[in-house]
């Protein structure tokens, strides 16, 4: 052992490799001096040095394992270093380290070893069994993948059929992916297999359970699965009961098994942002129009009200300057009154009060609808479709206008009071605009607060940026090599978030070519993204069924969410910032606390993919539409309520769900065979839902 060590350490010193040398010599107690000549051979060739540590007693931790882990990192270094991603075919020794399958014991013993361990889990008590069953998965497929990696394709073949029927009906579609895979060649450049290969699958287990496995796999002399149990899966154990198979199933379920628990201890500001306090000329917002009978002793009160809430500072909000955000114009103070006038005539929702729904039936869209918004004040619509095209429709009598020509500008009178309404060409006005740009299906729109912008996102990989003064695109903003799944503004404009197939999401702002940051973690496609109220963070969902939360300061993630079966498709932010409802294709709603990250609630009742959801404007009801043809409204007051976010709770990831989430159903309400793609709450808590009729 000793020999091989030194031989590696030399072998790490004429690569000039030096930090790695010292992290190896300190965990091996080993002095500079120590290093003789000789031994060099032993590792001349790196990765098979690697092949040939194996049948070590498990009671002894040599130091062969120490350093096959260690080359394994260093492979990973190299393979970053080569040129961001992993680069597997110019490598072969960084690939066959990285690999990691390799021959590691007789390959028609495997499904006995696994039939083993199956045995001796199905066979242990009710408590420890739910905690070790989440190791079949992750066992089976890596088994099944050392077995293809080896060649032995008729063992593997057989293996995978006896036992994938065992696996939670969860994991299905990933064994279609894994059945494809019967080759060495196959696993080449396969995106699954990398992910599988590169992150370690995290179970969360208590300190019993663990033992008990441990005592188990070494009494058995089971090295096989000690092998892959140390080095392809990260066992998060914890100190307490274990935990229940109800509360096991609500967690587990993503691409990666849960998320550790150090992912989700990070502080997160999910306080918001202090009103910014403005004077404005009552009189002047009077002539703005709304010839509703506004009567300045109205108002008086109102505004002092205004003015008095944003004195309070919420505790846990981030510092105002954290991040720079955009100065407040003239006439966003003038809209913010308008939002308050709104405000004071709001309806108060609740389980005796449940909201208006008026539904905007797409009708004959065979261009095929893809995505829907609307503008806050619910002045506009706006639909993406597969044909490329983005069309605003103005949903108020005010018809939609284009600014004049230069010629026709440089004769007005620029003093005038009434030039913002002199620079519209009247013969312009129409309800629709069409907005030609992109070369594929527009799969995101994203008005901005100021509704003078308006965002979309395609699959030819770029996200443009259009103005609605000129209906022209101003923008395109290309860094996705691949289609861009969704778009949307930061709630102050100025910055947009991105999410698509590469699996990251970006952060821009509208005056810069590059984005700000780069959110990378998800392993795979970005589905949607969702800026938190405050504009310090940023939630995307994925296709690898987890939902993670980035601080937008550092491009850190700052929580990790798992606990849906399917690729997630919806997000929405709680009005008060503290909570996050996720929709999935298991359409199943879950419901998040922020500051403790975890998982509070989950709302059943859908039977396809949610697709919308929205928190009325004071958060009393969260609204959900599906894939099913219908909207759902939740009681979020009662949802919330009584929440048990002990220390226990937080530190152990011990959930108690209610059993019933129908209580917590409001109504249900069915659509004309119509998918419900869109939902808006107006500044009076009417709800807008929207989607494309699809004849039966």
């Amino acid at each position: 052992d000793r020999q091989t060590l030194v031989a590696v350490l030399q072998f790490l010193r004429r690569s000039n490799l030096r930090e790695s040398e010292e992290i190896l010599r300190r965990e091996a107690r080993l002095h500079g001096d120590d290093l003789g000549g000789g031994g060099v051979a032993a590792v001349a060739s790196s990765s098979p040095g690697v092949a040939a540590v194996s049948a070590v007693p498990p009671g002894k931790v040599c130091i062969c394992q120490l350093f096959q882990s260690f080359l394994c990192a260093l492979a990973y270094d190299n393979a970053f270093a080569v040129g961001g991603g992993i680069v597997v075919e110019d490598q072969p020794d960084v690939s066959a380290v990285l690999s990691a399958y390799n021959q590691q014991g007789d390959p028609t013993l495997y499904e006995e070893y696994y039939s083993g361990l199956k045995h001796f889990i199905e066979c242990s008590l009710d408590c420890h069994r739910a905690e070790l069953s989440q190791l079949f998965y992750p066992l089976f497929v890596h088994m099944y993948l050392e077995l293809v990696y080896n060649q032995h394709e008729s063992e593997a073949k057989s293996f995978f059929e006896r036992f994938h029927g065992d696996q939670e009906c969860y994991y299905q579609d990933d064994l279609r992916v894994l059945s494809s895979l019967t080759k060495k060649e196959h696993m080449k450049g396969n995106e699954t297999m990398l992910d599988f290969r590169t992150s370690k699958f995290v179970l969360r287990i208590s300190r019993d359970s663990y033992q008990l496995l441990k005592r188990h796999l070494q009494e058995k002399q089971n090295n096989q699965i000690w092998n892959i149990v140390q080095e392809h899966l990260y066992i998060d154990i914890f100190d307490g009961m274990p935990r229940s198979k109800q509360q096991i199933d609500a967690m587990v379920g993503s691409l990666a098994g849960e998320a550790k628990r150090e992912a989700n201890k990070a502080k997160v500001f999910f306080g918001l942002l202090k009103e910014p306090e403005f004077d404005v000329p009552l009189d002047d917002e009077d002539e703005e129009g709304e010839n509703e009978e506004g009567k300045p002793k109205k108002k008086k009160p109102k505004k002092d009200s205004v003015g008095s809430k944003s004195k309070k500072q919420d505790p846990n909000a981030p510092p105002q300057n954290r991040i720079p955000l955009p100065e407040l114009k003239d006439s966003d103070k003038l809209d913010k009154v308008m939002n308050m006038k709104e405000a004071a005539r709001r309806v108060r929702l609740g389980p005796e009060c449940l909201p208006s729904i008026c539904f905007y039936t797409f009708l004959n869209a065979y261009q095929g609808l893809t995505a829907v918004d609307i503008t806050d004040d619910s002045s506009m619509i706006v639909g993406g479709f597969a044909d490329s095209t983005v069309r605003v429709w103005s949903v108020t009598p005010k018809k939609l206008r284009s600014v004049k020509t230069a010629a026709d500008l440089s004769l007005i009178d620029k003093e005038s009071d009434d030039v913002l309404e002199r620079i519209m060409d009247e013969k312009t006005a129409s309800e629709l605009k069409i907005l030609y740009g992109h070369s594929g299906p527009v799969y995101g729109t994203s008005f901005s607060p100021d509704r003078n912008y308006l965002l979309s996102c395609s699959e030819d990989g770029t996200v443009r940026l259009w103005s609605l003064q000129t209906f022209t695109c101003l923008v395109g903003y290309k860094g996705h090599n691949y289609p861009v799944w969704d778009t949307q503004f930061s709630p102050y404009g100025y910055y947009f978030v991105s999410g698509g197939h590469d699996r990251v999401a970006r952060l821009w702002a509208t005056d810069h070519y590059q984005p700000l940051r780069i959110f990378a973690g998800h392993l795979a496609d970005v589905t949607c993204t969702r800026f938190h109220p405050n504009s310090n963070y940023i939630a995307t969902g994925s296709a690898d069924r987890t939902i993670r939360l980035w601080d937008v300061l550092n491009g850190n993630c700052v929580r990790i969410f798992t606990g849906h079966k399917g690729p997630i498709h919806s997000l929405a932010f709680s009005p008060n910032g503290r909570f996050l409802a996720t929709g999935a294709t298991d359409g199943r709603v879950l419901l998040w606390d922020i500051g403790h990250g975890l998982m509070v609630g989950e709302l059943k009742g859908h039977t396809d993919t949610v697709y919308a959801l929205r928190f009325s404007r004071d958060g009393e009801i969260l609204a959900s539409g599906s894939m099913d043809n219908t909207v759902r409204l939740w009681d979020a007051v009662k949802a919330f309520e009584d929440l048990e976010t002990d220390d226990f709770t937080t530190a152990t990831g011990h959930i108690n769900l209610p059993e019933n989430s129908q209580e917590l159903l409001l109504g249900t309400y069915m659509t004309k065979s119509t998918p419900v793609v869109h939902l808006h709450f107006t500044r009076r808590n009417l709800l807008l839902a929207a989607g494309a009729y699809t004849s039966q």
